[in-house]
């Protein structure tokens, strides 16, 4: 009856130590494992997995959230995540200074769609929430889709949006 006392107790203190104490978030540099949740778009980025879950990162790591919205079948799509993908100077900004997310699907905000649904389209959300609608592409008709062509642009708006980060905030 006591060893059986003793093994309970012992089970109960070892699983109460171990939920006590939270885990740190470990952001480690160099060669990562590539994940799927990349869909080719920079398999040694950290991404994010729904739209909820990058706001949170995005709060609570103080960095500007890009959201990119894309198709398996779409030819633009592909174009862009390739260059995209390439691109070292974009992989590292990126990797060091956004959350990032990319989806295959339209999500229930609406201030992600501000003039309306088309692949491939890339927002910037700032950690407060909100959607910088005036950090646009080339286009007027498609405010926040980028071609191959502009991915210096890309870059450009990424480090727009993380002066406006600092700026702002």
């Amino acid at each position: 009856m006591i060893k059986g006392l003793l093994s309970v107790l012992l089970v109960l203190v070892a699983v109460s130590s171990s939920l006590g104490k939270p885990e740190k978030l470990q952001v480690k540099r160099g060669k990562r494992i590539p994940q799927t949740l990349s869909r080719g778009w920079g398999d040694q980025l950290i991404w994010a997995q729904t739209y909820e879950e990058a706001l949170y990162w995005a709060r609570f790591q103080n960095k500007p959230l890009m959201v990119i919205f894309h198709l398996e079948d779409c030819p633009h799509s592909q174009a862009m995540k390739k260059a995209f993908a390439e691109d070292k100077q974009i992989q590292k900004v990126a990797d060091e200074d956004y959350i990032v997310l990319n989806l295959m699907y339209e999500t229930t905000d609406k201030h992600l769609s501000p003039d309306g649904q088309y692949v491939p389209r890339i927002i910037f959300v700032d950690p407060s929430m909100t959607v910088r609608a005036d950090i646009t592409g080339r286009y007027s008709n498609r405010m926040y889709a980028y071609e191959t062509s502009d991915i210096k642009l890309l870059l450009t708006n990424m480090e727009k949006a993380k002066k406006l980060l600092k700026t702002e905030l």
